[in-house]
């Protein structure tokens, strides 16, 4: 008689939807992991989480209504036992230390070979923690910056310090009154990622909204940072 052993199930939730079918595709036919569900919605997928309760799920992190790692968070706080890949495109340190810090186990470029997403999946199924080895470093460096700040005594002065150079500039131009469109614009990048960048900054600086970061900024010297920066 066959024996049968349980196979993994997978969510994947991405808001390329070619993306999410070629990953999709890959996984039926290099593995026999079973993909339970996929979406392009962020709040979708955290419905999907407490109807399947998958094993892993793949989780994009630059979502247009709820970024990823706000859903990441979502679904930690259900205890249910699934393990997260962050998927991103994006080879930002602090977008890998925040992620890997609310509890993913594992971030992936959508760049990355076919091969790579495999073994990350496996790595993860597995129990172990997956970074790509050219992400490494710069996450342990960020890490070792990131620790020593926390341990000194949180001020005023070392919230802007944790802002990342992107997120000054997009702080420096809520500052100026522009629009998430007017950002994306200026900086050549998309209204998600301004998006995802401006919840980084609210939860550096501590604040709830636009309003409360733009008056923490000004009220504790950013313009005369970022004027420091560009005449250096």
């Amino acid at each position: 008689m066959r024996e049968f052993r349980k196979k993994a199930r997978v969510l994947l939730i991405d808001d390329n939807a070619e993306h999410l079918r070629g990953v999709k595709e890959l996984i039926n036919l290099e593995t026999s992991y079973d993909v339970v569900g996929t979406t392009t919605s962020a709040n979708i997928g955290i419905n999907l989480v407490k109807k399947y309760r998958p094993d892993l799920a793949l989780m994009d992190i630059n979502m247009p209504e709820k970024d990823g790692l706000q859903a990441i968070q979502e679904i930690e706080k259900l205890e249910l036992g699934v393990k997260i890949i962050a998927l991103s495109g994006y080879d930002d340190a602090d977008l890998i230390f925040r992620a890997m810090k609310i509890g993913a186990k594992g971030y992936v470029l959508k760049t990355m070979a076919s091969a790579q997403l495999i073994f990350a999946i496996d790595e993860v199924l597995n129990g172990k923690v997956y970074l790509p080895s050219a992400l490494s470093s710069r996450f342990f460096e960020y890490f070792q910056r990131s620790f020593k700040a926390e341990s000194q005594s949180t001020n005023e002065e070392n919230l802007l310090n944790y802002l990342t150079a992107r997120e000054e500039e997009v702080l420096d131009l809520l500052t100026q009154g522009n629009n998430y469109k007017g950002i994306a614009g200026k900086l050549f990048i998309s209204e998600t990622t301004v998006k995802t960048h401006v919840n980084n900054i609210f939860q550096k600086l501590q604040v709830n909204d636009r309003t409360q970061a733009v008056l923490y900024a000004l009220n504790n010297g950013f313009a005369n940072k970022i004027r420091a920066k560009i005449s250096a």
